[in-house]
């Protein structure tokens, strides 16, 4: 799983620029709706949850956090919303995964299209990448507390793995662990920056400097496109490369 840092690290910080402006709002309260299907009570709707810990980070206001639990879970004003998966290549033939929630599938379908075509991309059928992504676990935890703490609490409940990424620790879970672990570190009083869901590939494709770049457009592009909820791919890009802001 090489090379899924920068992009994800470049994730995060977009990700906190975009709360700033409330513009990430939008894509968490449609992950609250779809997940509030499985049922309105995060206590046991470990997808729920998660989202509501995204809202909560994103300083979203109470109402609307509760008017996308209704709409979800059909105690409110009903929606069609969709969960849709599209796949294909990109620059350098990159594997890219874009996750994507909508109430008009062609619109998406055709948004996702656009942005591959006009980077040098080319969509792809159903299967065509996603055999090479796992789903996974993830969760961010500050350095203020011990590695070797951390590791024995986090591979007790059920982790895979602990990594130093220089500003933080990351626990890799499977998906189906990520709310026992969770729930560990809560009980030793252990807070964590971040928390979520996500597919990463298990072989990648290396890319130079000019190459990365390309992809990276794409990525940010797509990643824009109002039905796009996450973007993934198994480029690697270089350690010494440098993202322009």
């Amino acid at each position: 799983m090489a090379g899924h840092s920068k992009w994800a690290n470049i994730k995060h910080r977009k990700a906190r620029q975009d709360a700033s402006r409330g513009k990430i709002w939008t894509k968490v309260i449609r992950e609250i709706t779809v997940a509030a299907k499985g049922g309105p009570d995060p206590d046991d709707n470990p997808r729920l949850r998660l989202a509501l810990d995204k809202a909560n980070a994103a300083n979203m206001p109470k109402d609307n956090i509760k008017r996308a639990i209704e709409k979800g879970s059909g105690t409110g004003e009903t929606g069609a919303l969709e969960e849709i998966v599209l796949e294909g290549y990109g620059p350098g033939g990159v594997a890219i995964l874009v996750e994507a929630m909508s109430d008009n599938r062609n619109r998406t379908v055709s948004d996702v299209r656009h942005v591959f075509s006009k980077f040098g991309g080319n969509l792809g059928t159903d299967g065509s990448v996603s055999y090479l992504f796992n789903k996974l676990g993830i969760i961010h935890i500050s350095k203020d507390f011990s590695e070797e703490d951390l590791l024995e609490v986090v591979l007790d409940a059920g982790a895979e793995d602990l990594v130093d990424e220089g500003d933080y620790f990351e626990v890799i879970t499977s998906s189906t662990d990520l709310s026992n672990v969770l729930e560990a570190l809560k009980t030793k009083n252990i807070e964590h920056t971040n928390a979520e869901l996500t597919l990463r590939a298990e072989t990648s494709v290396s890319l130079d400097q000019e190459m990365s770049e390309k992809v990276l457009k794409i990525m940010d592009f797509m990643d824009e496109l109002d039905d796009v909820q996450e973007v993934h791919t198994n480029a690697e890009f270089p350690e010494n490369f440098e993202v322009k802001e």
